[in-house]
């Protein structure tokens, strides 16, 4: 399973929380913005480094010491696109399969059509839009078929329509390569159509943790209580 105890200081708080996702699980990390949720991702992948605790992943240490990022089995999609701004769409999504990693022909092209990027497919990547960019950026975390999947706000700039679409592609994908996945969203209903379980988050420190139902019929905070409120 991941297991993480993230020690991180901020400005305004330290976030400190320890979690377990067992293999091929879903898990969301839910609460206000600002309460450590990016933070603990951006750790466990390896984009920032713990000031303490340790991240440990199907038996490989990721933390300490720090693991490289490309040695780790991890998929992550941040809140930026991060594209290669010179090479065309699917030369950025194709880009993590080479060398004989786990990607495929037909996979790929599975992944071109359920995210709608064949009209751009041959465009150079700076020339797509925001919300087309933030689907390369998801195609090409997905293409090398990574163990661990880590997706903060992973539908910012989408209508509604294609986020409705890309949660069952996403669930469905889930199921069949079997890989964990843990989810930062700021909208309740995303997360629970991803996930059965919910770590709760304010002010770094974990608040909660259970499934919605539970969540929903009794809120630990004032705060998680108006964040599930009904709009």
């Amino acid at each position: 399973m991941l297991e993480a105890h993230v020690v991180k200081r901020r400005a305004s708080f330290t976030v400190d929380a320890t979690l377990s996702v067992g293999l091929g699980e879903t898990c969301g990390l839910f609460g206000a913005s600002g309460t450590g949720k990016s933070t603990i991702l951006a750790c466990i992948a390896g984009t920032e480094t713990p000031d303490d605790g340790y991240v440990r992943f199907e038996g490989e240490t990721f933390f300490p010491p720090p693991r490289a990022l490309h040695e780790r089995k991890i998929g992550y999609l941040t809140q930026d696109a991060n594209l290669f701004p010179h090479l065309r769409v699917r030369e950025n999504i194709s880009f993590g399969v080479r060398n004989g990693a786990r990607g495929d022909r037909a996979w790929i092209e599975e992944l071109r059509d359920r995210l709608h990027l064949a009209p751009v497919w041959n465009e150079p990547a700076h020339e797509v839009s925001g919300g087309q960019a933030r689907r390369v950026a998801l195609a090409r975390m997905l293409a090398p078929k990574p163990r661990l999947v880590l997706l903060d706000e992973p539908f910012t700039g989408l209508d509604r329509h294609l986020v409705r679409e890309l949660l069952t592609a996403i669930a469905e994908w889930q199921r069949s390569l079997c890989f964990t996945l843990i989810v930062v969203d700021h909208e309740a209903d995303i997360l629970e159509r991803l996930s059965r379980r919910a770590i709760v988050l304010e002010g770094g420190r974990i608040v909660a943790d259970a499934d919605w139902p539970a969540l929903h019929a009794r809120p630990a905070t004032p705060l998680l209580a108006e964040l599930l409120a009904p709009l």
